[in-house]
């Protein structure tokens, strides 16, 4: 925005240009408590998404075995799920989080169960293609989801307690080897696939949608909700039409792609910690059963820090630095592991290693850095989706042949962090420099009609004219000259 006085319209143009209107001009909003307001909204939209997340990722979590066939099995299931994740967040935009997310729960839910009852390899490797096709959808977008309802500066991350309670589940699961005739692995399939089912049914009556709809919420607070998203600088709250130049700037930005680098420098490595931390443990130290429940410490620490750094950011923000620090501290963990050959140093180590793999706010940093809710839509999937194909990478990195001590996998790990430091490195200067530039005015655009100044002129052809602030917001997104992006 203009806040030059020479690139202000002259007095003799009306001065309502420059205001932004205000959604729900005509409510009154007076008698609404913001804070009970947002324990209101935490209370109706995180417990169940928590859940259904924690759902989602115990399939990931519960498959140990280390064959070649199941690696490949593995594999299939990230090039699916990679593949699926933008157009799933365009439909969920268009058709309604109430009944996209709950379809696509269901259908997953489906594909898991059936995933227990495969005979053969073929069927196994299919299942996985179409459970991965399913559960594209959900990560991304219960991310863009949650930016819908709340500041960018309250939109911190959860999802660590998947893997606690994965740990504890594999364990007790175990014990059903060979009832009906089944291995134990395939009873987890099913179990876990009938839950997804009844919660996917479920998730079409508790799912809410936008808050401009939420029909939990009065009028009032409808109003207060989308109003804290505009002061807040997101200026698609009130509502957004698709228009395909949404999407193609997202295309185009820098930061969509040097984000989808942030996010793979932590999401290869989770797949790997989660895949294979019980497999670590229980060849360096213990068996199979108990080796999953050395896991549960190693989750309930990562849980506990995640939460911490979140919190942290939410407050204080610097989440760029935050990155930075933390995927520091595990690539030490992973330096660890590579060196150490004793085991109580290596159960350390991993705890060192979470460090850099929950806590790395990768899509709320991405997430408060775009504005126009199809571009968020797009560039979140874009950037999960990437990090999510190399989830390939991670199934195969730790070979039997390499135990007790996987060398190799510790080591291609590490290199993932080293790209996610360099990345997050890269994308917080540049979002420094492009705040200073707007500071400086090198990115004010020209409002109504001003006169033909050398400096409107100027500013025209670089950063166009508009008939108000709020067409320039509408029009531009986080290209808007007023707007900052979060560090």
């Amino acid at each position: 925005m203009d806040t030059k006085s020479e690139s202000l319209p002259p007095a003799s143009v009306d001065n309502s240009i420059h205001a932004v209107p205000l959604y729900n001009a005509d409510v009154d909003t007076s008698g609404v408590d913001e804070k009970k307001l947002l324990r209101k909204l935490d209370l109706a939209l995180i417990p169940w998404l928590s859940f259904l997340y924690l759902l989602s990722f115990l399939d990931r979590t519960n498959l140990h075995m280390t064959d070649t066939q199941y690696l490949i099995a593995l594999t299939v299931f990230f090039f699916s799920y990679a593949i699926f994740e933008v157009p799933s967040n365009v439909f969920l935009k268009r058709l309604r989080p109430s009944i996209w997310l709950s379809l696509l729960m269901l259908l997953w839910g489906v594909m898991m169960t059936v995933q227990g009852l495969v005979h053969n390899f073929g069927g196994l490797v299919g299942m996985r293609w179409m459970l991965g096709t399913f559960e594209a959808g959900l990560f991304p977008g219960v991310n863009y989801y949650l930016s819908c309802w709340y500041k960018r500066s309250e939109f911190g991350a959860t999802a660590t307690v998947s893997g606690a309670f994965g740990g504890l589940l594999a364990a007790a699961i175990s014990n059903m080897e060979g009832i009906g005739g089944k291995p134990a692995w395939a009873w987890i399939f099913i179990l876990e696939g009938l839950v997804t089912v009844v919660a996917g049914a479920a998730s079409f009556w508790i799912i809410q949608d936008f808050p401009d709809t939420a029909k939990f919420l009065t009028e009032a607070e409808r109003t207060v909700v989308i109003r804290r998203l505009q002061a807040d600088d997101q200026y698609s709250a009130g509502g957004e039409a698709l228009r395909w130049k949404y999407i193609w700037k997202s295309l185009i930005d820098w930061k969509t792609w040097v984000g989808m680098a942030v996010y793979t420098g932590a999401d290869m490595p989770l797949y790997a910690f989660a895949l294979f931390l019980p497999t670590i443990i229980s060849q360096v130290w213990f068996d199979a059963t108990p080796a999953n429940l050395l896991t549960v410490p190693v989750y309930f620490w990562a849980c506990c820090i995640t939460c911490l750094v979140n919190f942290s950011a939410d407050r204080w923000g610097r989440r760029g630095l935050l990155n930075i620090v933390f995927l520091c501290i595990g690539g030490a963990g992973y330096i660890i592991l590579i060196a150490s050959r004793n085991p109580a140093l290596s159960y350390f180590a991993t705890f060192m290693a979470t460090c850099g793999i929950y806590p790395v706010i990768r899509f709320a940093w991405m997430s408060n850095n775009v504005e126009g809710s199809y571009k968020r839509s797009v560039s979140l999937a874009m950037v999960i989706s990437f990090g999510n194909i190399n989830g390939a990478v991670s199934s195969n990195v730790y070979r039997n042949k390499d135990k007790p001590w996987y060398r190799l996998g510790h080591g291609l790990v590490l290199m993932y962090i080293m790209f996610g430091i360099i990345a997050s490195t890269g994308y917080y200067f540049g979002v420094r420099a492009e705040n200073a530039r707007r500071d400086r005015g090198e990115r004010d655009e020209v409002i109504g009609k001003s006169g033909d100044s050398e400096l409107d002129a100027r500013n025209e052809k670089k950063n166009g004219r508009f008939d108000s602030v709020s067409d320039a917001k509408r029009e531009k997104g986080d290209e808007w000259s007023g707007y900052r992006y979060t560090l």
